[in-house]
């Protein structure tokens, strides 16, 4: 498999091999995808909190609006990401995020109502997926189909690090300085940093995929709609499992804060619980993508699903900081079996002239697990309870793995490109 090590005129890439021949350029996007979830993680800890505290939301289901609108934009946004990148290129397609995402942490910082909340994580949803859908696909440019767990791993570890490292930094801002507006000024250096590495040292990678690419055309797309969606059985399998692990990380993300602070944990403990969730997840992604190139996909997706749900029912019977870094770190690490694994496995099973608009269109249903899940936590809590609401996405979690275990084409049968 080619990759590129070399800069034309043009300011792209040209065809040389591996990983090792680009190791700068896949340590700067590394980088920059560090930046894209340390974006994220500034919000972990504390606007759950502050929906009620500044804003006197007390229903959880208007609490969790600004998740909707964050994952309805995300998931639009990877699946234009997907698809433009294979026209415009990919480094454009980067640059548009990081634009979008240069207003968020001034909104936060200055909203006098939930709404204006609300609108900054539309913006954060466009930024997280055009950026790191990005990110990604030139990640898999890069790598050779037997590295491309490994790729994909490094690439999740160091966006998820930063989640758990920038959710913790801002909660000992918020413990220290309030919620707002200190916990979001390091988003002003994160967001005009990544623009920067972006725009300007950043190189395209477009011409790698269409080198690699067999000579007959691409599928239309709404061909590969079709098969990622529901036409292809492996496909589908993935994409519910996509759609279900957002789903929780969602509900952990809007409310696992709040029913630790119904527990009566300080803040410092509740920061330090939600920073270790994302910060396991990135970590233990440093070894999972290369062992799914080694061990497989299928075992290491249905293992993570069954950790997750055990996780995640643990978070209902948390009353102190052990249990809940134990919990936590059940989630993570089930996470971190799950998350690079999936986007490798989709990878396997497209061609490369219509790859990226796959992983576009998976990506489309996995962050609509964020809208899904929001909606139906929020229900959920209003109604019957937070202990409700998570037992039900645990039972869900636990289901999404079976139907993984039942579906999807075994590992041995790929012919990899």
């Amino acid at each position: 498999m080619a990759a590129y090590n070399q800069v034309t005129k043009t300011n792209t890439l040209v065809p040389a091999s591996g990983l090792r021949a680009n190791w700068r350029q896949f340590a700067l996007l590394l980088l920059v995808n560090a930046f894209v979830g340390a974006m994220l993680g500034l919000e972990r800890a504390t606007l759950p909190l502050l929906a009620e505290s500044e804003f006197g939301l007390t229903s959880k289901s208007a609490s969790l609006s600004f998740l909707i609108g964050f994952g309805l934009v995300k998931a639009l946004g990877n699946l234009a990401a997907g698809s433009l990148s294979d026209r415009w290129g990919r480094k454009r397609i980067l640059v548009a995020g990081w634009l979008a995402g240069l207003p968020v942490p001034l909104i936060l910082i200055n909203a006098t109502s939930w709404n204006a909340v609300v609108f900054a994580n539309v913006l954060l949803g466009i930024n997280q997926g055009l950026c790191w859908s990005a990110a990604v696909i030139m990640k898999i440019d890069l790598a050779g189909a037997r590295q491309r767990g490994l790729a994909l791993g490094l690439n999740e570890s160091a966006g998820y690090l930063a989640v758990g490292l920038s959710a913790l930094l801002a909660g000992y801002l918020a413990a220290g300085h309030g919620l707002r507006p200190a916990p979001f000024y390091p988003g002003l250096v994160f967001a005009l940093l990544g623009l920067l590495l972006s725009g300007l040292v950043v190189r395209e990678t477009l011409p790698l995929a269409k080198a690699c690419a067999p000579p007959r055309a691409a599928l239309p797309f709404g061909q590969v709609m079709y098969r990622v969606s529901w036409g292809d059985r492996s496909l589908f399998s993935i994409s519910q499992a996509g759609l279900v692990n957002n789903l929780n990380d969602g509900v952990i993300w809007g409310l696992a804060p709040v029913l630790l602070a119904q527990a009566r944990l300080p803040l410092e403990q509740i920061g330090l619980i939600a920073a270790f969730y994302p910060g396991v997840w990135g970590l233990c992604q440093l070894a999972t993508g290369a062992l799914s190139d080694a061990w497989g996909r299928k075992r290491m997706i249905v293992a993570g699903f069954l950790i997750q749900a055990l996780g995640i029912a643990l978070f209902i019977r948390v009353r102190s900081l052990l249990p809940g870094l134990l919990a936590a770190g059940l989630l993570g690490l089930g996470t971190a079996l799950v998350y690079p694994t999936l986007l490798a496995a989709v990878s396997d099973r497209a061609e490369p002239r219509w790859r990226a608009s796959a992983v576009g269109i998976y990506r489309l249903w996995r962050d609509l697990g964020y809208v899904i899940g929001a909606i139906l936590a929020g229900w959920l809590a209003d109604y019957w309870g937070l202990p409700a609401s998570f037992a039900v996405v645990a039972s869900l979690t636990l289901l999404s793995g079976l139907t993984v275990q039942r579906w999807m084409q075994p590992d041995r049968d790929l012919h990899l490109k």
